[in-house]
């Protein structure tokens, strides 16, 4: 072995010094990178944030829905596709598997409306549609479909009535196979004059079908039966409301044991229990901010971890967004506060699939405001991210993995 002289090993060790050094720059570089990364909850470049905006078009043809692709870094939205030359795509639904999306058209219309299939097309991040089938009745208002992604019913509101519809495998739709209509009314006399099918939700545990009937003061449920047969729908169980209140939008907490309703002309969030089938009333609360003479509540969503309810208010006072905290023993409700909608006649709102955005439909101000939430306090936190588009009514969010 050949003997190295002093100066050669001194030479040697500074080499190996820099070269730890540099091993060590690189390292805490590498750190602060993925501590930003963490901070800034950056999104998987594999990860696609679609969201589908459905629009009143003033009962003509014209612009009804728009594809937007949703940073859910900062917020931002842009434009990647418009569904222009149809009327009044007031209401969309998303497939559970995210491939189809589903929507009403031509409600508030003097004749039938009806309901279109789509399918979605991911990598250039627009819709194509796949077919469109007569509703049964006018004015469609609502879609629901059950978790195996089998049926979709519809609700008609005008002609109030429960339409089904068999969802074929590449996403189009059958005609419907079964129409429930019905006939009732409550004390309202400008509002409930007759029966006024709003909208449906499935049970947690895909069971039963229980439609909000806002004419009527009921909810009415429903044996869901999926099999070959054309009777879907059977067994009818009413679940009578507090007189007044109209029934309009419902949802479930992800528990499965609690439900709870909203209540277009009284104001109030309903909390029910329930157990195989059976909805049991155990309290409301108000949503709006400040007692009014006039309620036009509208919609009702929870966070994905199930410690925050959400309800929009429109006018004719209060146009926000009321905040609750949910008691996960017994579902029960307290107020944590009110946030202004920043816009006009809040009609629909929807939570990001991560739960850290809400984004609310103005439908008279033509604007989508984008609020991050807080996931510990529940609080809204308007974003200067706003999207303009004309009468937003519905709002539907996906992320999609594209890897």
């Amino acid at each position: 072995m050949k003997k190295l002289s002093l100066e050669e090993v001194l030479l040697s060790i500074k080499s190996i010094n820099k070269e730890f050094r540099f091993i060590i720059m690189f390292s805490r570089v590498l750190v602060l990178l993925f501590g930003l990364l963490l901070l800034t909850g950056c999104q998987s470049k594999d990860d696609l944030t679609l969201v589908f905006v459905g629009s009143f078009t003033d009962k003509k043809s014209g612009e009804g829905i728009h594809v937007y692709e949703f940073n859910t870094r900062t917020g931002e939205s842009t434009l990647k596709f418009t569904l222009d030359s149809v009327i009044n795509t007031s209401f969309l639904k998303l497939s559970p598997n995210g491939k189809y999306l589903y929507s009403v058209v031509e409600s508030q219309m003097n004749y039938n409306g009806k309901v279109a299939s789509f399918e979605i097309d991911i990598i250039n991040q627009k819709i194509d549609l796949i077919n469109t089938q007569d509703c049964g009745g006018r004015n469609p208002a609502h879609i629901e479909i059950d978790k195996g992604g089998i049926f979709l019913i519809n609700s008609n509101y005008s002609d109030p009535s429960l339409s089904v519809f068999k969802i074929n495998k590449n996403g189009s739709l059958n005609p419907y196979s079964q129409v429930l209509r019905f006939k009732d009314s409550s004390i309202v006399e400008s509002r409930q004059s007759e029966a006024h099918i709003h909208s449906s939700n499935f049970s947690p545990d895909n069971k039963y079908l229980f439609a909000q009937d806002l004419g009527a003061d009921k909810i009415r449920g429903f044996e869901f039966k999926d099999e070959a047969s054309n009777i879907i729908l059977q067994n009818e169980n009413q679940i009578k409301i507090k007189p007044g209140s109209g029934p309009r939008h419902f949802t479930f907490h992800p528990n499965g044991k609690f439900g709870y309703s909203i209540s277009e002309l009284s104001g109030k969030v309903a909390l029910f229990n329930y157990h195989k089938g059976k909805l049991g009333f155990i309290e409301d609360y108000l949503s709006n901010k400040q007692k009014q003479e006039v309620y036009r509540a509208a919609d009702i969503h929870i966070s994905p971890d199930g410690k925050f309810l959400y309800a929009s208010n429109r006018g004719p006072k209060e146009d926000s967004i009321s905040i609750f905290s949910i008691n996960q023993d017994n579902g029960k409700l307290s107020l944590v506060g009110h946030e202004p909608a920043y816009g006009e006649h809040p009609r629909n709102f929807a939570i990001s699939p991560d739960g850290k955005f809400l984004l609310v439909a103005n439908q008279f101000s033509n604007n989508i405001v984008v609020f991050k939430r807080n996931d510990k306090s529940g609080k809204l936190y308007r974003l200067p991210n706003e999207i303009k588009v004309n009468s937003p009514s519905s709002i539907q969010m996906r992320t999609y993995n594209i890897n």
